[in-house]
Parts: structure tokens; C-alpha cells; sequence
């Protein structure tokens, strides 16, 4: 949980927002005649009668909480709403759901998603799937507060919204992806309750982005009509219609382009084929990859794919990549008493609807080797009770590979250890590779729920990058008992950067980390020389001791290679305070007041 933002600025005025060719039998016999082949009356007659329909090829079986529509399914407001009763304050529940809307038009739907849900349109362009409604997140479960709506998404489609503006009250892994809103987006709960999010990537928003109360946002490589407010920390990056960059107030920062960036992998129907879409690398990336016209990328065929569905086991799992197969992971929950190894180029990783991975006795869930493209997408990775040294590792130990002309890339993949019950892990996320892309994660350490508790869930690191050249855009990492992050590869870029430290430290002594106070939440080791970040904010809420002062949110090595811009760390209700904001840079931040230290520029 997350208290209410103060100190942010206002509330800004809101600104005023392939065809088919038919033949006849006629046209048909002349062709034919032309073509030197002799048509009787009877031959044209029997091309005119009515002829059945081609019966649709059957929706691929991916398990019973996979479920398919299309514009003629009856009910689907009522199965809509029998799964939204289920999930709506189901947080560390079971159930794991995706709701596969097929090309097409829908009218009147209010499709309300609670944990563990996802909604995706099977067009190859949102445009392609139309909503005359809405795709709503709230946070009537939560008293009309949104901090702890996590763990849903919506992906490709378009929308109508009723009112005119669509409501998507989230907060961390929470995606909203190539999505069109033909009208406003607001960000915020009813009544602009508490919301801490969030991400939005290569979306068109024709409206106005209202983000209210929420505390934080990234938005990547999108088109929006505009954007009303900002509290602490809005980032942009190739965003066409973003506000200009105005950090400290308002609280912009603002990035022409996005270095290198590749969308998140996604299935669609192609006719009467199933397909999965692997977009395009983009370099200086701007706007949104399919608005102007068929997207740059492949198709793969689904037979590519192994499906995956809850019983499998680690070694079937591995025994499908060595067949040369990708993986499709259904909604459900998976335990594995061994890391799934994916070794082979261009392997393709998808989920939907959350599938959970848990490492049983201490294993590590994920490995990937040190070669091109692999694509991991659209995963939970939950710690087990038994320790596990690491989690996620992309490439080994001293991989040494570049793969700059096609990087590993990770898109929606978030790890939680506790929360669901007792678990640990030394490091959470180990990058060893060069040139990796971390686009969107949570790494996140339960700060509520069963299994929590300084030593109940330990896990030290969050994210560890030892790898050159990675770079990772909406990072989130909260909780951690040492280093959130800690950054040992040269020339690492991370735009936007949110943070919690653990709430749960018992007292100063806990955290003491040799002649500093406490672990920095985002550590550049004294090895490196180049390394830039933009917008990145660190909070603290030590509430079992408020006495604790943290020594900084960001530290690192001096030098001209070490570039921050647009860094602030924030007291929650004054439970504990920083002393600085970057080593030994930025005032300290004061008393109970909820008001962000800032930092323009470091060095």
C-alpha cells in the first residue's frame, strides 16, 4: 500500500479533444472462355448455385480459461461479468484468464478485468477489433484505492469508450498495449482515489490522457491527443503529443525517440489462421509501430509452438525447445524442480493470461543462453519456499556475445517473491548478456499478503545487470532487503525508474551497509564508466522503525560517463527519511510532508 500523493502540481484544464472482389457466373464463364476452356449453359448454371459456407477452422485447444469470441457469441456481457465476480479481488488467488476477442465489431460491452486477466484483440492492427465500450479497471474492491491493482493487461484492440473516456485505475504490471482509444483515457479510480502505476506502449490515445492521482508513468513509443496532470514522475519516450519536458514542475521528462525498441510478441488470426506476430527492432523509435499501415515484423505459425498447460513439467517443457519449438504458455500455474533452458536463437517465449512459473526446491525458473533474439513475454515468475539463488537469468555467468542487430529481449515478465505464500531468492533477475532489452517489469519483493516478513520472504537483489549495452525502458523493482538494482555492465540506459524500498526493515542496524545507511535503490557499480538514466524516483516507508534514515535512493561512480537526469526520492508520510537523493547530492527530504527531494541533472 502506497498513502495518498501530496505536493504534486495541479490538475491542468482539460483540452478539448481490404476488400473482397465478387464474380458472378457470367464474369466467371467469359474468364474461363478466354482462357480457352468451352463453358456450357449447365457448367455456369452450377457455378451460380449456392454453394455451403467453408466451415471456420476450430479455435486451437489452449485450455479451458483461454476463452474465444467473436462478434456473433451469445452472452459474452455474462461471461465478461462471471469472471470479473471471480478475479475482482482475487489477488494471490489461482485463477489466470485470457479473453481472446476475434476480428470484428462489439457493441455495448463493459469489459471489467480483475487479477490475472488479460483481454487481447486477435486483429494484426488494434483497429482490427472494435469495442463500442469500454475496457475498465477500478477499485471498488479496494475502497477506491487503486495501489494494489496489479497483475492484469489489455492488448490490441480498439475502443469506444460510453462516456467518452475510457477508465484504467492500475498500478504495476498492469500493460496496456497496442491499444486505440477513440475518446480520453483516465488513469485514476472513481472519485480520483490513490493509483501508483504504471505503463502504456505503442497505444494511440485520440483523447486526453488523464493520469489524476497517479503518482508515477511511463509511455512508451505512442500517439496521445494530449495529457491533463502530473504528481512526480511522467515519463515519455517517443511519444507524439507528449507534453514538453518541463522536470522539476511539472514533473516531465520527455524523450524525443526510444533508442532501440521491439513490441511484445502477440497471437492473431490470419483468415482461418492462427498465427503468432513477432514485430520488428526499431531504432530512434517513434509513435506507434502499426499506424502506418501492415506492421514490419514475421508470422509464425502456431504449429511453431508448444502449448503449454498446467500439469506440464520442466523436462516436457525442455523437451519441446529441443525439438525446435517455441512456447505458448496458457493461464495457470506451473511448478518446475528444474530451470526451463532455452538455448536455441530466435526462441519465442509467450504468455497469456499470466501463466506462474514456481521453481520448487530452489531451483532457478528461467534460463537463457547467450544467443540472438530469444523473446520472452507475458510471464509471473513466483519464488518458491525453498531459497533460490536466482530466478530469471539471461545468459550465463560471463556471456560475452553481442547481439546488438538482435537482442534478447523480456516484455511484461514480472517476478514477485511472497505475497502467495513463503518464498526467497538471493537475485531475482540476473542480466549477463550484452544488449538485452528489459521492456516493462515488476520485480517485486511483498511488502503485503501471506509469507511476508523481513526474513519470512528475504531476497536481496532485485535486479543484477552485468551484461554491456542493456537497456531497459519502465523498470519497476520495489522491496528489496540490500540493492533494488545494481548495475555492473558499461554503457546501461534505464528511462524511467520506480522504487520502494522494504518497508518491513526492523531498524537501522538491518540495513547498515558498512559506513552508509541503507542499500541504495539503484546502485552503478564504482567499476563503470558510462551509464545514463532518465526520470527515475525512489520512496521510502519505513513503518516498522520511522526513525531509519536512508543514505541516498541512487548511487555511483563520478566521472563524465555517469549521467542522470530527472531523479527524486520521496517519504511517504515521513516513515523514515533520505538523507540525500544521489551520493551525497539533493536535499534530505522533510519530515511527513510527502514531498519529493528532486535532482535536475547528475553530475
Amino acid at each position: 500500500m502506497r498513502t495518498p500523493p501530496t505536493g504534486g502540481s495541479s490538475d491542468a484544464a482539460r483540452p478539448t479533444p481490404s476488400r473482397r472482389k465478387v464474380l458472378t457466373a457470367a464474369a466467371a464463364a467469359a474468364a474461363v472462355a478466354v482462357a480457352g476452356t468451352p463453358v456450357t449453359a449447365q457448367a455456369a448454371t452450377d457455378r451460380n448455385r449456392p454453394r455451403p459456407k467453408p466451415r471456420p477452422t476450430a479455435d486451437p485447444d489452449l485450455g479451458p480459461n483461454v476463452i474465444f469470441f467473436d462478434p456473433a457469441t451469445p452472452g459474452i456481457q455474462a461471461k465478461l461479468d462471471e469472471i470479473f465476480k471471480q478475479q475482482e479481488s482475487a489477488q494471490f488467488g489461482g485463477g489466470r484468464f485470457a479473453l481472446l476477442f476475434k476480428p470484428g465489431t462489439y457493441g455495448g460491452l463493459n469489459a471489467q478485468l480483475g487479477f490475472y486477466t488479460s483481454i487481447m484483440g486477435l486483429g494484426l492492427s488494434p483497429d482490427d477489433t472494435h469495442i463500442n465500450g469500454d475496457v475498465t479497471v477500478d477499485a471498488g474492491w479496494f475502497g477506491g484505492n487503486a495501489t494494489q491493482n496489479f497483475w492484469r493487461s489489455a492488448e490490441n484492440l480498439s475502443l469506444s469508450p460510453v462516456s467518452g473516456a475510457n477508465r484504467f485505475a492500475v498500478s504495476q504490471a498492469a500493460p496496456f498495449r497496442r491499444m486505440h482509444v477513440r475518446g480520453d483515457l483516465n488513469l485514476a479510480p472513481a472519485g480520483y482515489g490513490w493509483a501508483s502505476g504504471g505503463y502504456i506502449a505503442d497505444s494511440r490515445i485520440d483523447g486526453t490522457v488523464q493520469p489524476y492521482s497517479q503518482q508515477q508513468w511511463y509511455t512508451r513509443d505512442s500517439s496521445i491527443g494530449g495529457w491533463l496532470n502530473a504528481v512526480w514522475n511522467m515519463v515519455f519516450s517517443g511519444v507524439e503529443g507528449a507534453p514538453a519536458q518541463s522536470f522539476p514542475d511539472p514533473p516531465y521528462t520527455t524523450l524525443q525517440s526510444t533508442p532501440v525498441s521491439r513490441e511484445k510478441p502477440f497471437l492473431y488470426l490470419d483468415g482461418a489462421e492462427y498465427k503468432v506476430f513477432l514485430p520488428a527492432l526499431r531504432r530512434d523509435a517513434r509513435g506507434t509501430s502499426w499506424g502506418g499501415g501492415t506492421p514490419q515484423g514475421e508470422s509464425l505459425p502456431l504449429s511453431d509452438f508448444h502449448i503449454v498447460k498446467e500439469g506440464a513439467t520442466a523436462g516436457s517443457i525442455n523437451a519441446a525447445l529441443a525439438d525446435g519449438k517455441n512456447l505458448l504458455f496458457t493461464p495457470g500455474i506451473y511448478h518446475v524442480d528444474a530451470p526451463i533452458e532455452v538455448t536455441r536463437a530466435n526462441t519465442v517465449v509467450l504468455g497469456i493470461g499470466y501463466p506462474t512459473i514456481i521453481p520448487d526446491g530452489g531451483a532457478t525458473a528461467l534460463k537463457v543462453a547467450d544467443v540472438d533474439g530469444v523473446r520472452l513475454a507475458g510471464l509471473l515468475v513466483d519464488a518458491g519456499p525453498q531459497n533460490s539463488a536466482t530466478l530469471v537469468e539471461i545468459g550465463p555467468e560471463g556471456a560475452s556475445a553481442g547481439h546488438s542487430d538482435n537482442p534478447i529481449t523480456l516484455q511484461d515478465v514480472f517476478i514477485r517473491i511472497g505475497g502467495a505464500g513463503a518464498g526467497k531468492a538471493t537475485t531475482s533477475m540476473v542480466i549477463n548478456s550484452n544488449h538485452t532489452i528489459v521492456d516493462h517489469t515488476w520485480v517485486w519483493r511483498a511488502d503485503h499478503g501471506d509469507g511476508v516478513g523481513w526474513e519470512t520472504n528475504r531476497a536481496d537483489y532485485g535486479v543484477v545487470v552485468n551484461g554491456d549495452d542493456v537497456l531497459a525502458t519502465g523498470l519497476f523493482v520495489e522491496h528489496f532487503n540490500k540493492y533494488d538494482v545494481q548495475w555492473n555492465g558499461e554503457r546501461g540506459r534505464t528511462i524511467f525508474f520506480q522504487n520502494e524500498k522494504a518497508y518491513d526493515a526492523p531498524n537501522q542496524a538491518a540495513i547498515q551497509n558498512g559506513d552508509l545507511r541503507g542499500y541504495a535503490a539503484y546502485k552503478i557499480a564504482d567499476s563503470v564508466s558510462e551509464h545514463e538514466g532518465w526520470g527515475l524516483g525512489s520512496y521510502c516507508y519505513y513503518n516498522v522503525d520511522p526513525t531509519i534514515i536512508q543514505e541516498h535512493g541512487f548511487a555511483a561512480p563520478t566521472g563524465a560517463g555517469i549521467k542522470f537526469h530527472h531523479l527524486l526520492v520521496v517519504s511517504l508520510g515521513g516513515k523514515g527519511q533520505y538523507a540525500h537523493v544521489v551520493n551525497d547530492h539533493g536535499a534530505p527530504t522533510s519530515g511527513s510532508d510527502t514531498v519529493p527531494s528532486k535532482v535536475v541533472s547528475y553530475p
